[in-house]
């Protein structure tokens, strides 16, 4: 996660917390009177409830908006929190860059005392139905799946947890991987895929070959023209899961 400190620039621009995955996050918070958000960020889906934020990157902890929780600079496998410190524990988007996901996932459960909620992806599905990955940028994919943990293995690893499917709006304002599926020009703007850690890391030279493919298909109306289903669409499945894990 420390790769943050240089990628993680442009999130509060381009990584606003979009109202509608927020709402299911919070529902699935539930009644918990107190929150701990591991793997923090710029703080996005936070409920007023959060007591802390823990994080390792400065750059990131930087661009919390005035009146966050405050949050301390921490990695996940070593939270600086007693036993059994909230009600709740939550991990959005966050657990693909652990050093040791079995380590960080056993810190939620020591820190929480009944509830523990996790914003991930299946890799499979994202894989066969988003066509980004799919048709233009294999390579993105590649690398997502040297890190994405399995949800039916992170499921276990919590202890049991039910999973969630999170349907992403066609005009989701926050700029995750999958966020601008019915938005294909956003993923030739440079600070777009700065804020998506999978083309991010994969690096430019690596993605310019799908991408001026994707921006002639853009050009001449293919792109229109193959996915033009999805123009029909306002919520698209594509594998993004909330885990809910009660203790």
């Amino acid at each position: 996660m420390a790769t943050y400190d240089s990628l993680g620039t442009t999130y509060a621009r381009t990584r606003r917390p979009d109202p509608r995955i927020a709402a299911q996050i919070h529902a699935a918070l539930g009644t918990a009177t107190d929150v701990i958000n591991v793997g923090a960020g710029t703080g996005s889906y936070e409920p007023p409830r959060t007591t802390l934020a823990v994080e390792p990157s400065e750059v990131m902890i930087a661009q919390r908006p005035p009146g966050s929780a405050p949050a301390v600079r921490a990695v996940a496998e070593h939270l600086p929190l007693v036993d059994n410190a909230a009600d709740a524990a939550m991990a959005l988007l966050t657990t693909h860059h652990w050093s040791n996901l079995a380590a960080g996932i056993a810190e939620l459960r020591r820190v929480a005392r009944r509830r523990i909620v996790v914003l991930t992806w299946d890799q499979h599905i994202l894989r066969d139905r988003f066509w980004l990955v799919r048709d233009y940028l294999p390579q993105a994919a590649a690398f997502d799946d040297t890190r994405a943990t399995p949800t039916d293995q992170l499921a276990d690893l919590l202890g049991g947890a039910r999973q969630e499917p999170v349907r992403i709006p066609h005009d989701c304002l926050d700029g995750f991987g999958a966020a601008y599926w019915r938005r294909p020009d956003a993923y030739l703007d440079p600070q777009v895929r700065a804020g998506i850690s999978m083309l991010a890391q994969t690096g430019e030279d690596t993605l310019a070959p799908g991408l001026t493919r994707l921006a002639d298909d853009l050009t001449t109306g293919r792109w229109h023209t193959r996915y033009a289903q999805l123009l029909t669409l306002d919520t698209i499945d594509v594998g993004y899961r909330l885990l809910v894990s009660d203790l």
